[in-house]
């Protein structure tokens, strides 16, 4: 299950992150999500688990770290909004 973890600290490293939800079960990936132009962190991220997911969500939900507390949820789908390419009308 792909897990949604918003409000992170900016400070917030995957090491940190992976370890505190491999306390709840079998972590397979953690991708923090940063800015593509500064390449500074967003604040959000997500976690892949093979296990314990709702269990790391029942737990990390609202958890204080680094002064914030924690958003934790099922990741939802992204949408598809179009984005890309900016062509132009040619008359």
């Amino acid at each position: 299950m792909k897990l949604y973890v918003g409000n992170l600290p900016f400070t917030s490293t995957e090491t940190e992150v992976r370890e505190m939800f491999a306390a709840h079960g079998t972590v397979e990936t953690v991708s923090l999500i940063t800015d593509r132009e500064t390449g500074r962190p967003r604040g959000f991220g997500f976690v892949e688990m093979a296990d314990g997911a709702e269990a790391a969500m029942s737990a990390l939900n609202e958890t204080p770290l680094g002064g914030r507390n924690l958003t934790v949820n099922e990741a939802k789908k992204r949408e598809n909004t179009g984005g890309g390419g900016g062509g132009r009308d040619r008359w």
